[in-house]
């Protein structure tokens, strides 16, 4: 069940008999050919299916993260990591006071795991609250799913390629690119991360058949959702 679609009273007849909650969070930023949104628009579905079948409340995501590479491309917006860390934060501290105890962030952007490194420091501070990180893309079973596929895939590639990420009369290119040198990217500026990377695909093909697709997100909502289960302590 999705905040968007429930008032306060609602929420606070779910907090009678389940103290958990899902939190999407995601960027805006270049995603090649796909979405500026792509990985928000990942985290929050992947969680709400995950979620549905539970009876659990999933937040409005998150879109903006940790993305400073990317700052040349127009579109994208980056968070500071201080600030990313301050908004996990303050997100906690507003759950936890109405009465959440476990609450799972479904991050769908490499760049924000620095962000949540933080969690084990604010639960020390929060006897009683249980928190986990969890990057849906890359948890093993999920992982396991790409790579069973073609164990090349990366940012902006075919594994990103959902019907819910493509825009609407953009064509995506037939072929595959070159793998990039991720070392070498990571010493760039943010102008010369653009004029390296071109179209902003990391490597790997650009898309793959639907039904191929559908077996990654499979194991995506099936992953998060075990993940929500638990175990929790």
């Amino acid at each position: 069940m999705r905040i968007n679609d429930m008032n306060w009273m609602q929420v606070e007849k779910v907090l009678q008999h389940d103290d958990r909650a899902v939190v999407p969070v995601g960027s805006t930023e270049q995603h090649g050919y796909l979405r500026l949104t792509t990985d928000a628009i990942l985290a929050e579905r992947v969680a709400c299916e995950a979620a549905e079948p539970l009876g659990v409340p999933v937040f409005p995501v998150l879109t903006y993260g940790i993305t400073p590479y990317f700052r040349a491309y127009p579109g994208t917006v980056s968070l500071r990591l201080d600030t990313y860390q301050r908004i996990v934060a303050d997100i906690l501290e507003s759950l936890a006071g109405a009465g959440f105890k476990r609450v799972l962030f479904v991050n769908g952007h490499g760049g924000n795991i620095p962000g949540g490194s933080i969690l084990q420091e604010w639960m020390n501070d929060h006897p009683g609250v249980t928190v986990k990180w969890h990057n849906w893309w890359n948890a093993p079973q999920t992982a396991a799913a790409v790579a069973a596929i073609d164990p090349e895939a990366s940012h902006a590639s075919w594994m990103e390629s959902f019907p819910w990420t493509r825009v609407e009369g953009v064509d995506l290119p037939a072929g595959k690119k070159p793998m990039i040198d991720l070392a070498r990217m990571r010493v760039m500026d943010t102008g010369a991360v653009r004029a390296y990377l071109g179209d902003g695909n990391f490597g790997g093909a650009y898309q793959k058949p639907d039904e191929r697709m559908m077996e990654v997100w499979r194991a995506g909502v099936e992953e998060t959702r075990a993940a929500l289960e638990g175990p929790w302590s």
